[in-house]
């Protein structure tokens, strides 16, 4: 089958995938672009797995103050390099996931966190389990693993806050 140029371009504008990926998995889709980007959503989360256990000592704190100031949230989220923490797309998922933490109020970074006695369930009270706000099909966790998978770092969520105004 013949790939398109223009199909590529369009796969590699919307994953941030490699030019070779992007081909390789328009092919494996038959051409189809939205499997394509599932085929290339899995091999980034396979990537992100595989560079889990490096130093991720660099990135950036984030602050989200919502509409009126009576609710705000920091959030660290490290990469590898200074490099990838300035990009646009890890400032984004900074300031997504600071957002989210003032909308939802997590407990727990994640499940291993909690307490065996606690009865919740961990996608109301585990950040990197809870749908996503901005696209409820998507975990936190495959917001960070997609930027893993697009920058070919380790990038993981350290530690977060959230104020509310009068809150104990």
């Amino acid at each position: 089958m013949v790939i398109s140029a223009t199909t590529v371009k369009e796969l590699r504008e919307r994953s941030g995938a490699g030019v070779i990926e992007c081909k390789n998995a328009l092919e494996q889709a038959g051409g189809n672009v939205e499997q394509a980007l599932e085929i290339l959503r899995q091999q980034g989360l396979a990537k992100a797995d595989k560079r889990a256990g490096r130093v991720a000592g660099q990135g950036l704190v984030e602050a989200y103050l919502h509409t009126g100031g009576r609710i705000g949230a920091l959030v660290e989220v490290n990469c590898e390099t200074d490099f990838v923490g300035r990009t646009e797309d890890f400032k984004a998922l900074a300031h997504d996931i600071a957002m989210q933490v003032a909308a939802t109020s997590p407990r727990y970074l994640s499940a291993e966190e909690m307490p065996e006695s606690e009865q919740l369930d961990p996608k109301e009270v585990c950040l990197l389990q809870q749908p996503f706000i901005k696209d409820p099909s998507k975990s936190i966790d495959d917001l960070v693993k997609e930027i893993a998978g697009r920058t070919g770092e380790n990038v993981k969520i350290s530690r977060f806050a959230r104020f509310e105004l009068g809150g104990a």
